[in-house]
């Protein structure tokens, strides 16, 4: 049997027609281009790549470390999108933080482990996936961001009136 798992972004009318994602019994605002020059507050689609793969890696991970009984105190990954210009690919750039009593050969394990997440595997089949390893918590990277409103923008939509 097939298994599924939902999830539903539809206009919130109660909030101006705000996106809002649906999943399970969560639900949060998806933020974008509103098609009338606003842009919505929340977590853009390459946001939620990003988190996707960073959550993912962090689980996997996890796990590995539990299943192998490693020392592993604490895990963070941090994810950032690269927009490929015209002809070349997307870029995910994801750093890993472990904390915790690791040799080099366990640290390259985990990072291994952090390789091999499902959501990784999806997103490289036409993005390119790199990661580092580092020993001091990710902070924000104050480069510029890639735009999905830029992105959404340049879309070959034709633009349709009404007679």
């Amino acid at each position: 049997m097939t298994k599924i798992r939902e999830v539903i972004v539809a206009t919130d009318p109660n909030n101006h027609g705000a996106l809002v994602c649906h999943v399970g019994e969560s639900q949060f605002a998806v933020g974008g281009p509103d098609g009338i020059g606003h842009i919505s507050s929340g977590p853009n689609p390459y946001d939620l790549l990003s988190a996707s793969l960073a959550a993912c890696s962090a689980m996997s991970v996890r796990f590995q470390a539990q299943r192998q009984k490693l020392p592993l105190q604490r895990v963070e990954v941090g994810v950032s999108f690269h927009h490929g210009t015209q002809g070349e690919r997307d870029l995910f750039k994801r750093t890993l933080v472990l904390e915790g009593e690791l040799d080099t050969q366990q640290r390259t394990f985990l990072m291994e482990a952090a390789n091999l997440c499902p959501v990784g595997q999806l997103l490289g089949t036409t993005a390119d996936i790199t990661t580092r390893l580092d020993v001091t918590s990710s902070g924000h990277n104050e480069s510029p961001q890639a735009s999905y409103e830029d992105d959404v923008a340049l879309l070959p939509i034709p633009n349709i009136t009404p007679d």
